[in-house]
């Protein structure tokens, strides 16, 4: 049996990978009520408690997100730019980008999570 044909060549392997990677992206905006360090500190815990690694990056306001395989992508990426006092003081508008299956649900409830914190009594 020839090996060409079980294996993929590196270019339709790299072909399939920006494929699932284009299929499983995440974009989004969120807006926090909280000031942007606490945002983002809360954001880290979030996605570290999900199974994450997650920290600040080189560049203020910004953190990323990252994780091992999920599927046929060896690894997972996203990151959050924090903006501060859009529009009206303490509102942090967040830019969310990312890519994965499990990642992108994660992102997709990390929305949810600012939206409930959003609400009158939540901490």
């Amino acid at each position: 049996m020839n090996s060409s044909e079980t294996e993929p060549s590196p270019a339709e392997l790299r072909a399939a990978i920006t494929a699932e990677m284009t299929r499983t992206a995440f974009q989004k905006k969120a807006v926090s009520r909280a000031p942007i360090n606490e945002t983002l500190d809360d954001a880290i815990a979030f996605f570290t408690e999900h199974g994450y690694r997650s920290g600040k990056t080189g560049r203020p306001n910004q953190i990323y997100v990252m994780g091992g395989r999920e599927g046929i992508l060896p690894r997972v990426n996203a990151e959050i730019l924090a903006q501060g006092n859009v529009g009206k003081a303490k509102v942090t508008m967040l830019t969310i980008s990312g890519f994965g299956p499990q990642l992108a649900e994660v992102l997709r409830a990390y929305t949810v999570h600012l939206r409930e914190r959003r609400k009158p009594g939540a901490s």
